[in-house]
């Protein structure tokens, strides 16, 4: 009877394991229109509390996100897209603009064992300092995106057609690229668009025979 009840358990954990699988990535699907149902702090919360296990450059975790929801700054976010886009953030009760901050280097001495060195040597390298802020924030976006699938909201990543705009609003004094916006909320009516085909493996995936 044990034998039974174990594997009966394994299936089980299989199942709800392929069922987050899906919640998180096949089943998943960008969302073009949203519910009124507002997004909480908690749920934010919640999300951030995963998606800060993201690795980033050096632990330097540059990515700082400023939350829109209603008023001057929806409108000022809405200026900031395409016109296009703007029917979709405009109806999503969440908005996040998500930027790099390009001087995360001052941070390092706290978040690092080596920071203090780390921070000289970035100082003196802005190239390297803005490649590694986009990188590492690009990573912590995509992170912060699976988290909000995880609480069970939609998600609608668009780029900005005016990151100046975005800035001077949403970051101003502060040394920061708004490289994206997320709407997020619940599904509303015909959310979603069909799903486009997949690049497949043997297309993104090569093996250099260098040593031949």
């Amino acid at each position: 009877m044990t034998e039974v009840s174990d594997f009966s358990s394994r299936n089980l954990d299989e199942l709800n394991a392929r069922e987050v699988l899906a919640e998180l990535f096949s089943g998943a699907h960008t969302a073009y229109s949203f519910t009124d149902e507002p997004v909480s702090d908690q749920q934010l919360h919640a999300a951030y509390d995963l998606a800060q296990w993201a690795p980033t450059g050096v632990n330097g975790q540059p990515l700082r996100v400023a939350i829109v929801r209603s008023g001057a700054a929806k409108q000022n976010l809405l200026n900031a897209l395409p016109r296009g886009n703007r029917e979709q953030a405009q109806g999503a009760p969440l908005v996040l603009v998500c930027g790099a901050k390009l001087d995360f280097h001052h941070d390092l001495p706290s978040l690092h064992p080596r920071g203090e060195r780390y921070e000289q040597l970035l100082a003196a390298n802005g190239e390297m300092r803005t490649l590694m802020a986009h990188t590492s924030a690009t990573i912590q976006i995509a992170y912060l995106i699976l988290a909000l699938r995880a609480q069970g909201l939609e998600t609608g990543p668009m780029n900005p057609d005016d990151a100046q705009l975005l800035h001077d609003y949403f970051f101003p004094g502060e040394n920061i690229d708004p490289i994206l916006v997320i709407n997020v909320g619940y599904a509303g009516t015909d959310a979603y668009q069909e799903r486009g085909p997949r690049v497949g493996y043997d297309e993104v995936f090569r093996e250099p025979q260098v040593n031949a």
